[in-house]
C-alpha cells in the first residue's frame, strides 16, 4: 500500500490526527515555522522586487532532518498546517525547504480536528494557495521593514533594546491618547434625586425626570428647591401613566477570536495570551477518558460568526433533547459577520454539541474546563430561543414635577437557561394603575461628577483594535504582550496606562512617523492584505508603494531627532557590592534591578513590584512575585523572616464582619477567613 505522510505544526495536533487515519499514514510535526527572515539584518532585497531571504530557523536542524527522512520514505505528502495565512505560509516554506515534488504533494485544511473533517479534507486536497502565502509574506515584509528601520533610531536616540512596530505602535498610541484625555478631563457636577415610595406595603424607587422635558440638575441649589417642594407636597405623589409591554432578550452570536478574548477577560479574568494558549490546546486535542486524544473546539483564529449546517443540526438536536422545542429558536439564527471580516472560517464552537463540559471536566485542567465551558455555552445559547420579559414603565406626578420608574420581570428564560453572562435581575414593581395615590417614604439626592474616559482593560483594548480594523484578532495577544514586555505600558487594577518610556516613544514616533503610526494607514493596510489574499492586487506593488516614501522619512528622522534622556527609577534597595541605590531597568524578560555603577559594578537582582497592601502578619510591605510558569503570588517583603504568602492579592482593608484581611478574587473583595464568608463587589 502507498505510504502517506501528513505534516502538521504541533505534536499535539499530530497525536490527535493519528486516531483518524489508517496505518498507511504517518503524521509528523514541523513544530511551527521552519524558515524565517534572518534576525541580524533586514533580509529583504528592496532593489530586486523585495526578494525575501529566508533562512532555516536556528535549532530546527534535527526536526528538518527527520522531516526529510520521512518524505524520502513516503509516496505522497499532505501539508496539514493551520487553515489561515500563517498556516498556508508554513506549508509553502515546508514545500520549498524539503524540495517536495508538486505531483506528489497536496495541501489539506480542516476547521476542526474530527474524523469526518480530516477525511473530507483529504478528499478535497488542493495545491498551495500562493495568494494566501503572498498576503502573509507582505505582512511579514511590512512589519520587518517598519521594525528594522525605525527600531535602530529608538536605540540611538532613546535606549537600546526598544522596538517599533507597524501595529504595536498604533496600540501604544491608542493607550497614550486615552491617558491624555484623562489628564485633560475637567469633571462636571451633576445631581440625581431618587424617591422611595410605597404602594400599599410595597416599596419601590422612582427617579426625578423634570417637567414636560428632562431637567438637568447641575448644582445643589436646584436640588434643594426640588427637595423643599417634595417635602411640602409629600402626600401628592400620584400615578400619572402606566405602560405595560414586553421585550425580548436575544442571544449573542457564537464566539469569534476577538469576542472570545473579551469574554474570557471579563468573565474568567484570562489575559489574551492565556486565552489563546488554552484555546489552542482545546483545538489541537486533549486526552479524554475512554476516548483518547480529541479536538474539542473548531479553529480558534476567526472573525466570522458563521455556523456550518452540520454544527447547527448538532446544536438543534441537543437543544430539543435537553430542553424541548420551545427552547429552540423558531428559525435558524443567522448572525451577521462584520463587513471587514475575512470570513474564512466558522465561528469558534465545540466540535460536538453533545459533549457537555460536565461530562469531560475530570479530563481537563481547570483552565481548559473554564474556557471550553464558556465556548460550549455561548454556542448552544446562540441557537436557542430569545428570553422574554414583561415590562412596565410608570410616570409618577407630584405637582408639575415628573418622576419615572421601570420594571422588568423574566417570563421565559430561553437562551438564559444555558448562558447568562450579564446576570440580569428582575426589577419588580407593585401593581400600579393610573390615579393610584402613593405614600412618600424618603428622598435621596446624590451628587455626581462626570468621570474621565476609562483606561483600557485587555478586553476593551481588543474590542477597540477590532472596531478600528487594527491588526487581526489572531495578532492581538502578541501586540498586547509586546507593548508590556517593552515597558511601554503597565497595568493598574487590570487597566493599561503608558509609562514614561511609552510616552517618550509614542511622542517620537508621532512627530516623525505620523503617516505610519496612524490608525487609518494601519487599517487600510489590513484591507490591502485582504486584497492580496483574494488575488485582486499584487503584493510587490503594495511594498513598492509603501517602502520608497517611507525610507525617505526614515532618513530625515535620523538627522532630525535629538537624543532623549530617560531616567531610571531609583529604588531604596542598596547594592550589596558597592553601596549605590539600585535602579529599575527593563530587560528582555521584563524589569530587573541593576547597579547604576555599570560597567564598573555589574550587580543585578530580580525586581519584585511592591503592591499597595500591608502584610497581615508583621505590618511590612507586600511584594508581587511570579512562579517559573508565570503565575503571580504575594509575599511579605521581609521574607524569609516573615512567612506570609498568598495566591490571592491582599488588600489594605480588613473585613468589616470578622476583622481578617481582605483579598481580591476576580472582581470581588473576599475575606481571607474561609469561615467568615464575607464578599463584596470591588
Amino acid at each position: 500500500m502507498p505510504k502517506y505522510l501528513v505534516i502538521v505544526e504541533s505534536p499535539a495536533k499530530a497525536k490527535t490526527l493519528k486516531k483518524f487515519l489508517g496505518s498507511n499514514y504517518k503524521i509528523t510535526a514541523s513544530v511551527g515555522h521552519v524558515r524565517d527572515l534572518p534576525k541580524s539584518y533586514l533580509g529583504i532585497d528592496v532593489d530586486n522586487d523585495f526578494a525575501m531571504k529566508y533562512i532555516t530557523i536556528r535549532g530546527k536542524k534535527d526536526v528538518i532532518t527527520k522531516l526529510k527522512t520521512d518524505v524520502k520514505n513516503s509516496d505522497f505528502v499532505y501539508l496539514a498546517t493551520d487553515p489561515d495565512r500563517e498556516g498556508e505560509a508554513i506549508a509553502w516554506h515546508l514545500f520549498e525547504l524539503l524540495k517536495l515534488d508538486p505531483k506528489k504533494t497536496k495541501r489539506i485544511t480542516f476547521n476542526e480536528i474530527t474524523k469526518d473533517a480530516v477525511k473530507n479534507s483529504i478528499k478535497n486536497a488542493r495545491d498551495i494557495d500562493m495568494d494566501l502565502v503572498n498576503a502573509q509574506q507582505a505582512r511579514r515584509a511590512l512589519d520587518r521593514i517598519v521594525g528594522y528601520k525605525i527600531s535602530p533610531i529608538l536605540w540611538h536616540k532613546v535606549r537600546r533594546g526598544l522596538s517599533a512596530g507597524r501595529v504595536q505602535s498604533v496600540a501604544l498610541k491608542i493607550i497614550c491618547e486615552r491617558e491624555k484625555e484623562r489628564l485633560e478631563f475637567v469633571p462636571k457636577e451633576y445631581w440625581s434625586i431618587d424617591v422611595s415610595l410605597k404602594s400599599g406595603r410595597e416599596k419601590f424607587i422612582a427617579s426625578f425626570f423634570g417637567k414636560d422635558k428632562k431637567i438637568e440638575l447641575n448644582n445643589k441649589n436646584d436640588v434643594d428647591k426640588i427637595i423643599a417642594f417634595i417635602e411640602k407636597n409629600k402626600d401628592k405623589f400620584v400615578v400619572g401613566e402606566v405602560k405595560k409591554g414586553s421585550r425580548i432578550g436575544k442571544p449573542y452570536p457564537p464566539f469569534t477570536t476577538s469576542t472570545l478574548q473579551q469574554e474570557a477577560s471579563k468573565l474568567l479574568s484570562f489575559s489574551t495570551n492565556k486565552t489563546m494558549r488554552v484555546a489552542q490546546q482545546l483545538y489541537e486535542g486533549v486526552k479524554i477518558e475512554n476516548e483518547g486524544t480529541v479536538g474539542l473546539i473548531s479553529y480558534i483564529r476567526t472573525d466570522s460568526v458563521r455556523v456550518s449546517d452540520e454544527a447547527y443540526e448538532q446544536a438543534k438536536n441537543f437543544i430539543l433533547d435537553k430542553y424541548g422545542k420551545k427552547y429552540l429558536a423558531k428559525s435558524r439564527p443567522i448572525y451577521k459577520t462584520k463587513s471587514n471580516a475575512q470570513d474564512a472560517h466558522e465561528a469558534i464552537r465545540p466540535t460536538y454539541s453533545s459533549r457537555n463540559p460536565e461530562m469531560i471536566k475530570d479530563s481537563l485542567t481547570p483552565e481548559q474546563y473554564k474556557l471550553y465551558k464558556l465556548i460550549w455555552q455561548r454556542f448552544i445559547a446562540s441557537q436557542m430561543a430569545p428570553a422574554n420579559y414583561d415590562t412596565q414603565a410608570v410616570k409618577i406626578l407630584n405637582g408639575e414635577y415628573v418622576f419615572k420608574t421601570t420594571g422588568s420581570v423574566l417570563k421565559f428564560n430561553g437562551y438564559l437557561a444555558v448562558y447568562d453572562s450579564d446576570k440580569e435581575k428582575n426589577v419588580n414593581l407593585p401593581e400600579l394603575n393610573v390615579g393610584d395615590k402613593l405614600k412618600f417614604d424618603k428622598s435621596m439626592p446624590l451628587q455626581h461628577f462626570t468621570q474621565p474616559p476609562a483606561r483600557f482593560s485587555e478586553a476593551m483594548l481588543v474590542k477597540t483594535l477590532e472596531e478600528l480594523g487594527i491588526g487581526r484578532p489572531s495578532t492581538y495577544s502578541a501586540i498586547i504582550t509586546n507593548i508590556q514586555q517593552r515597558g511601554y505600558v503597565a497595568k493598574e487594577s487590570k487597566a493599561f496606562y503608558p509609562t514614561e518610556l511609552g510616552e517618550i516613544v509614542n511622542n517620537l514616533l508621532e512627530e516623525n512617523f505620523n503617516q505610519i503610526v496612524n490608525i487609518n494607514f494601519t487599517s487600510n493596510m489590513e484591507l490591502s492584505l485582504d486584497k492580496i489574499e483574494d488575488g485582486s492586487i499584487k503584493w510587490i506593488n503594495i511594498l513598492k508603494d509603501f517602502y520608497f516614501p517611507f525610507n525617505q522619512t526614515v532618513e530625515i528622522a535620523e538627522n532630525k531627532i535629538d537624543k532623549v534622556k530617560v531616567s531610571d527609577e531609583v529604588t531604596d534597595i542598596v547594592c550589596d557590592k558597592c553601596g549605590r541605590n539600585m535602579v529599575v531597568k527593563m530587560g528582555r524578560y521584563g524589569k530587573f534591578l541593576a547597579c547604576p555603577g555599570f560597567p564598573d559594578c555589574k550587580n543585578a537582582k530580580p525586581y519584585f513590584e511592591k503592591i499597595d497592601a500591608i502584610c497581615p502578619k508583621c505590618g511590612a510591605g507586600v511584594l508581587s512575585k511570579k512562579t517559573r510558569k508565570g503565575k503571580i503570588y504575594y509575599v511579605c517583603e521581609k521574607n524569609p523572616g516573615c512567612d506570609f504568602i498568598s495566591w490571592a492579592k491582599p488588600l489594605k482593608e480588613n473585613c468589616p464582619k470578622c476583622g481578617s484581611y481582605l483579598v481580591l478574587r476576580g472582581n470581588k473583595k473576599v475575606c481571607s477567613n474561609k469561615d467568615c464568608g464575607y464578599s463584596v463587589k470591588n
